[in-house]
C-alpha cells in the first residue's frame, strides 16, 4: 500500500511531500500559516493506519476508507488542543499502516486523536446534533481525544461536548465498519457547582438494540458492560439531568471497548 502525505497551502499549491510503502514520514520545517491543510492519499482498499498529523498530539490507529483532509486549526479553533500543537517551525507527520495483531486486541475503539469536524474517510468519527455555542472547546470530537481531565471546562485539557442546555441532544461515534463491543466508559465533566449531571444516558446501537446506563454524580468514570454487540455506530441520547440548578451537563470523554467485528 502506497501511502502519500502532502502540506497544502490556501492556494492548494504543495508545501511538502513525503511518500512510502505502507509507512511514510514528513518533516515540515515552516511555520504553519492560515489555511494550510494536512493531506493523506492511500492506494488500494480500506485500511488501518497508525496516524500522527502532529507530534504535540499523538498517534491514534484509524480506519481510513479514503483520502483524508485536516485542516490546520487557528484561533479560536485551536484552543481545544494543546498550545504545542501545530506550533513552530518543526513538525513531524507520519502514518503506518497497522499490523493484524494491532487492530486485532481488545481495545479502546472509540480513541482519535485525529478526529475533526468536517473530516472524511478517518474513523472512528464523533458528531452531534448541537455543540455548544459551537466553539471548539466544546465540539463533539473533545470526548474522543482521549483527555480524560473533568474538574473544569473550557480551554485544552478541560474541553469536553458541550450541548448548550438542548434537552433533546444526541451524540454519535462512527465506526466505520462494523466492531464488536461489550463495555462503554462515560468520564461526565464534573465542574460543580457550575456543571449539573445526568443520572441516566440511552445508547442505540446501530444493530437495533438500545440500553439504559445508570450514573451517579461523580467525577470517577461511569462503566457499563453487557453482552457483545457487533455494530457499525452508536448514539448517546434520552439524557436524564439531575434535579440540581445547574444548566450545565456535559460529556468529557467516551470509550467503547471491544475489537474487530465480523460483518
Amino acid at each position: 500500500m502506497e501511502l502519500c502525505m502532502k502540506i497544502l497551502g490556501a492556494d492548494m499549491r504543495t508545501k511538502a511531500v513525503s511518500r512510502g510503502d505502507g509507512e511514510v514520514n514528513l518533516v515540515y520545517s515552516q511555520e504553519y500559516e492560515q489555511g494550510d491543510r494536512i493531506i493523506l492519499e492511500l492506494s488500494g482498499e480500506p485500511a488501518f493506519l497508525w496516524l500522527q498529523v502532529d507530534d504535540a498530539l499523538g498517534k491514534s490507529l484509524v480506519y481510513i476508507t479514503g483520502n483524508v483532509t485536516y485542516m490546520v486549526p487557528f484561533g479560536e479553533k485551536r484552543i481545544n488542543l494543546s498550545p504545542k500543537a501545530f506550533h513552530g517551525n518543526r513538525h513531524l507527520l507520519c502514518a503506518r499502516a497497522a499490523k493484524p495483531y494491532e487492530t486485532e486486541t481488545y481495545r479502546n475503539l472509540a480513541l482519535n486523536v485525529c478526529d475533526q469536524h468536517n473530516i472524511k474517510n478517518c474513523y472512528p468519527h464523533a458528531s452531534a446534533n448541537v455543540e455548544t455555542r459551537g466553539e471548539s472547546v466544546f465540539a463533539a470530537q473533545n470526548a474522543i481525544d482521549g483527555v480524560t481531565v473533568n474538574n473544569c471546562h473550557g480551554e485544552w485539557p478541560y474541553q469536553s461536548w458541550g450541548i448548550n442546555m438542548q434537552e433533546d441532544a444526541e451524540f454519535t461515534l462512527d465506526f466505520g465498519r462494523t466492531v464488536e463491543t461489550d463495555r462503554i466508559v462515560l468520564y461526565t465533566r464534573a465542574d460543580f457547582p457550575h456543571d449539573n449531571w445526568w443520572k441516566s444516558v440511552t445508547f442505540t446501537f446501530s444493530d437495533g438494540s438500545t440500553l439504559e446506563m445508570e450514573m451517579d454524580k461523580s467525577s470517577l468514570p461511569h462503566e457499563i458492560t453487557f453482552d457483545p454487540k457487533q455494530i457499525r455506530t452508536l448514539k448517546m441520547e434520552r439524557m436524564k439531568k439531575s434535579e440540581e440548578p445547574s444548566p450545565f451537563p456535559a460529556l468529557t470523554q467516551i470509550e467503547v471497548y471491544g475489537k474487530l467485528g465480523t460483518g
